[in-house]
């Protein structure tokens, strides 16, 4: 988490808190909007939940035909989730067979897809097919969960715990001091990581009252 200057003329003059991925050797989680992309040093990789509701918008407003491909769709990612996921909770490898057969059972739903939207004949047609083609476009980004533990499915982690911060500007528009931003970001992203690491809070807080702060033990 790092601090920025607010936006100018939103009527009050401060810092405000956004999620950073400067210098990050980590891979960034995010959902498809597309200021992400900006952080270039960064690797990417896309949320799977969050395609999931697009597709269920999909289900929900597509003719049947379709609505067949992106059921098709869901019930793969699902299923692709729930190997990687198994696989990972019991210390062994992934079946790889059940999983490239899954992984073709969701490209060609994307593809047909793809197809079968591509008269973009109404605006909600034109949001299916650029659906379709994103999760062609973007499969490495959307499949790189598969190759390795670390990396999650989706980024709903991320979002939990930017929630607070966000929720304090919302409420208060902006922190009036640099310092106080940038200490109100360490504090948060301080307890944050060690919440994930199964630390209890306060006993970190107060390790870092008496200047003997925790800190999580590098991968390996």
């Amino acid at each position: 988490m790092s601090c920025s200057p607010s936006t100018p003329g939103a009527g009050s003059k401060g810092w405000t808190l956004r999620e950073s991925c400067h210098g990050s050797p980590a891979v960034a989680v995010h959902d498809a909007w597309a200021p992400y992309d900006t952080y270039t040093d960064a690797t990417h990789a896309l949320c799977n939940a969050h395609t999931v509701r697009e597709v269920v918008y999909v289900i929900d407003t597509a003719p049947t035909h379709v609505v067949g491909l992106a059921d098709q769709a869901i019930t793969a990612m699902v299923k692709i989730k729930e190997l990687i996921g198994q696989a990972h909770d019991h210390g062994r490898e992934p079946d790889t067979e059940a999983v490239h057969a899954h992984r073709h059972l969701l490209r060609s739903a994307a593809v047909v897809g793809k197809t079968a939207t591509s008269a973009r004949a109404t605006k909600l047609e034109r949001k299916h097919h650029a659906l379709f083609t994103r999760l062609i476009d973007r499969w490495d980004d959307y499949q790189r969960f598969t190759t390795g533990p670390t990396i999650p499915w989706d980024n709903n982690p991320a979002e939990q715990t930017i929630r607070m911060p966000k929720l304090r500007i919302k409420v208060s528009g902006c922190l009036r001091t640099l310092s106080g931003a940038e200490e109100f970001a360490a504090i948060r992203s301080c307890t944050a990581t060690a919440v994930r690491h199964g630390q209890n809070m306060l006993d970190v807080l107060i390790q870092a009252a008496d200047l003997n702060p925790w800190t999580p033990t590098p991968p390996t």
